[in-house]
């Protein structure tokens, strides 16, 4: 076959035939319209109307008749006399097949191909009708004689020569492109990349890019972070990668989507075709194995190409080691990158880097460390995409709450994803703070203690808490008091943390009124561990102690003192003097003050006379 892609020559014919059907078409209608209607002076246009409308009423009928339109390659099969549409269909899926075959591609990959480029084979069937219909089959130089006494099979294979696009078109299409995109990148590829070839190659980045089945969901959720938090001005590459992100949104599934060959390949292709004409060997090889020194796991490179496609095309040398570079003099450490890339492949993109430095800048005239600074950016690599504009509305915010910049660093370090937020965001957890019986001055206390309360969803993480506590059975106006105390209960997982050790003391013998009541003196118990605090304190005060376990009940804070440092020595000074005593009593006091009550330290602090 031909390596010229563009329309040949020889199919002006086609178009030639159907100016001359158009043509015909018009006369009749003229001719029904009745010539005494013209020389009488009825008004060209009046005419041209009426022909007009014949013309639509035909092509109506056509549409009504047949259920598709008038030029569909559907109809132009179904117009053809002869075999059905269906088998002319089979006939030219068989020849397209033989066509692979003979270009060099194996017998499964043709069959796969040629059962898949469902509008390139109604296509050639269309061509051969309207060459048959035409007559114009016989103005074509064919080695068999008479074109027009070929078989149709035969005739196909001479239109797909015809073409000219060497099984590219086909093979595009097959592996999701649109018709029309398939023609354009056909076009860009003719001439630079053979079939076989770009058979292989396909299969060969398919299989790096979509072969880790378990980070479906984690992809389109950081592809959707890395725009939303993206707040400067986009180089090339990133911008390019936006636009290919916008196109996967548009569709059904949405970024979703991005981890499913058939569903985003096809959009990738369109967005990066250069991707089809790079070398295995010298391009995409020496790329995976670079990734996977640098700590990236092979079943995650896909990834990093899949979020940033412009990746594939940089030069490792050049491009990639000498950013790579840059931030390991920042102090990320080389075997730390890999992570780094995973989470946020951009850091590879000059805008990024130059971001970077504007950061540091606005932090350190805060006050915050650049140990602080390179954590946050570890942590949350997002950060290095948003403007310092933004940054600067946040950290204006935490000063209205009464946070100093002296804290900044604490708040960045334990949440740098609080610098991503928009100021409206980090209002509604005021607010919603506020509502919960919070003055500005104790928000900005709360911040410090525990920044992940503001940079957590309202209504799925800090609500439901709030709906846990109150079903548990305390009052609304109990709210301010636990959350002072606790604030880090706000963030806790229900189902994996705090459930558990409500469920743990009930089953242990409390009520759940008691419960309540220990959770709302002493609401730090949320966090403590079942198997390391709150079993074994609980076993020594049943067993060994021999008290009740509703003391926990009066004094809760029990389960804050070291059972080796604190309990346990001062039961068995108070168990050896034979005393009984509160827990509070025995563990209230400071140390001065036990050995005073208990030892009678303080009557020998003066030695007797001898």
């Amino acid at each position: 076959m031909s390596a010229n892609v563009s329309l040949p020559s020889r199919f002006t014919f086609l178009l030639e035939s159907r100016r001359l059907r158009r043509e015909y078409c018009t006369a009749h209608a003229l001719e029904h319209i009745g010539s005494s209607r013209i020389s009488s002076g009825t008004p060209p246009r009046s005419i041209c109307g009426r022909v007009r409308f014949l013309g639509r009423s035909l092509r109506r009928r056509k549409r009504v008749t047949t259920g598709v339109s008038a030029d569909s390659p559907e109809n132009l099969i179904a117009d053809g006399g002869g075999s059905s549409g269906s088998d002319d269909l089979e006939e030219a899926r068989n020849m397209v097949f033989d066509i692979f075959v003979g270009l060099g591609v194996s017998k499964n990959e043709a069959i796969e191909i040629s059962s898949k480029c469902p509008a390139y084979i109604q296509t050639l069937v269309g061509n051969v009708r309207e060459l048959d219909e035409s007559g114009l089959w016989n103005s074509w130089q064919i080695e068999e004689g008479e074109a027009g006494s070929l078989g149709f099979r035969k005739k196909v294979w001479y239109v797909a020569k015809e073409k000219g696009d060497n099984g590219l078109i086909p093979f595009l299409e097959s592996i999701g492109l649109s018709s029309s995109t398939s023609t354009y990148v056909a076009r860009y590829l003719s001439g630079k990349v053979g079939l076989v070839e770009l058979v292989e190659k396909v299969k060969f980045v398919k299989e790096i890019l979509f072969s880790e089945r378990d980070r479906v969901k984690l992809i389109g959720k950081n592809a959707r972070r890395m725009m939303k938090h993206f707040s400067i001005s986009a180089d090339d590459d990133v911008q390019r990668t936006l636009s290919y992100f916008e196109k996967m949104e548009a569709r059904r599934g949405g970024l979703n989507m991005l981890d499913q060959g058939d569903a985003s390949f096809p959009y990738l292709i369109e967005s990066f075709p250069r991707v089809l004409l790079l070398s295995i060997d010298s391009s995409i090889k020496p790329l995976v194995q670079f990734f996977e020194e640098a700590g990236v796991p092979k079943g995650l490179i896909g990834m990093i190409i899949l979020l940033f496609p412009p990746t594939i095309f940089y030069n490792i040398e050049k491009d990639i080691i000498p950013r790579i570079k840059f931030f390991a003099r920042v102090g990320i450490e080389d075997k730390e990158m890999g992570k780094l890339l995973v989470k946020y492949p951009w850091i590879l993109s000059n805008c990024i880097q130059k971001n970077y430095g504007e950061i540091v800048f606005l932090l350190s005239a805060e006050k915050v460390p650049k140990a602080s600074i390179t954590g946050a950016i570890k942590s949350w690599p997002h950060i290095l995409g948003c403007s310092t504009g933004r940054m600067k509305l946040v950290l204006t915010q935490f000063v209205d709450l009464g946070v100093r910049s002296q804290k900044f660093a604490h708040i960045i370090s334990s949440s740098p994803q609080l610098l991503l937020q928009r100021p409206q965001e980090l209002l509604k957890v005021v607010t919603f703070m506020e509502e919960l019986g919070f003055e500005s001055r104790d928000i900005g206390k709360l911040l410090c203690r525990c920044p992940e309360i503001f940079a957590a969803n309202i209504e799925n993480t800090l609500k439901e808490k709030i709906r846990f506590i109150t079903d548990l059975g305390i009052p609304e106006d109990h709210f301010p008091r636990v959350i002072r105390k606790y604030p880090e209960f706000l963030v806790c997982s229900i189902h994996n943390t705090l459930k558990p050790r409500m469920d743990y003391l009930m089953k242990v013998g409390l009520s759940r009124k008691e419960v309540a009541s220990i959770v709302y003196r002493f609401s730090p118990l949320l966090g403590y561990s079942i198997e390391g605090v709150l079993k074994p304190k609980l076993e020594f005060l049943v067993y060994i102690m021999d008290k009740p376990i509703k003391e926990v009940v009066e004094y809760p804070r029990y389960f804050s003192y070291s059972l080796e440092k604190r309990i346990k020595p001062r039961f068995w000074v108070v168990k050896r003097r034979d005393l009984q005593c509160s827990l509070r009593e025995m563990l209230g006091k400071n140390d001065e003050d036990f050995a005073a009550e208990y030892l009678g330290i303080s009557r020998m602090l003066v030695p007797p006379d001898s």
